[in-house]
């Protein structure tokens, strides 16, 4: 039974969202730009620069859905990077590995499936890490930011890109009419999938406040982390740093 919407925030566990994501993944990539007008492109930007990557790192893009983070790493100037995605969804994967052929990546980015409370990799594997509007569908996150801990090598960046609560009242009550409201009528009549749009406002109400997030990554080791707000704190893009052994 599909559940009702005052659960679906709380909902996550992992079969019960990769099903979910099978199902609307062929239009997703769609939705996500109309829905943010176009701006999730330059948010995932940001999310990038963050890692400050010098070229010919391996990085990791946790919950890679289609690859768009992926495929923004890869893309980058300056020097190649080889980027692996991980994610639950196969159905996700499967457009993301059409989209690195028609753009002819798939030799510096390489998809997997997987979950991120047990990543497929070994222990100080990967340079830098990021995640695009994933985490808050983790079941756990706390055992997800240990799991990207212990795959980063020391000196390792992880960047975060996640929606928030705009703390501005009247910024606050215009976007969640438009969360709760607007939002979900159009990924419904997009993707023809109801639950899916009702579960992801709900999902960013439930997710932890910045403060917690902060104090979670600090909790698992990582140093110099900080949220930072755009888009008037509908969305926060963290970063943290493993320090490298003395």
């Amino acid at each position: 039974m599909t559940p009702g919407p005052d659960t679906l925030g709380s909902d996550k566990r992992p079969d019960r969202i990769s099903g979910m994501f099978d199902a609307i993944a062929p239009r997703y990539d769609l939705l996500n730009h109309l829905l943010s007008g176009g701006l999730d492109v330059r948010w995932r930007r940001k999310a990038v620069q963050a890692l400050d990557l010098r070229g010919g790192e391996t990085v990791l893009d946790l919950c890679a859905g289609t690859g768009d983070l992926a495929i923004a790493v890869a893309n980058r100037d300056p020097g190649p990077c080889l980027v692996v995605g991980i994610d639950r969804s196969g159905e996700m994967l499967k457009i993301g590995r059409e989209k690195l052929a028609w753009r002819r990546l798939v030799g510096r980015v390489r998809l997997v499936q997987g979950d991120a409370m047990s990543l497929p990799l070994d222990s100080g594997s990967v340079d830098a890490a990021a995640v695009a509007f994933g985490i808050r569908n983790v079941q756990r996150p706390e055992v997800a930011f240990a799991e990207v801990f212990r795959v980063l090598r020391p000196g390792g960046r992880f960047a975060i890109l996640e929606f928030g609560l705009p703390r501005t009242p009247v910024v606050r009550r215009a976007y969640l009419a438009y969360s709760h409201h607007v939002l979900p009528r159009i990924g419904s009549l997009v993707s023809g999938h109801a639950s899916a749009y009702t579960y992801l406002p709900a999902s960013v109400d439930t997710f932890p406040e910045p403060e917690r997030v902060i104090e979670s990554l600090g909790a698992t080791g990582f140093s110099q982390v900080r949220a930072d707000p755009l888009a008037l704190g509908i969305v926060y893009l963290y970063s943290a740093f493993k320090q490298p052994r003395s």
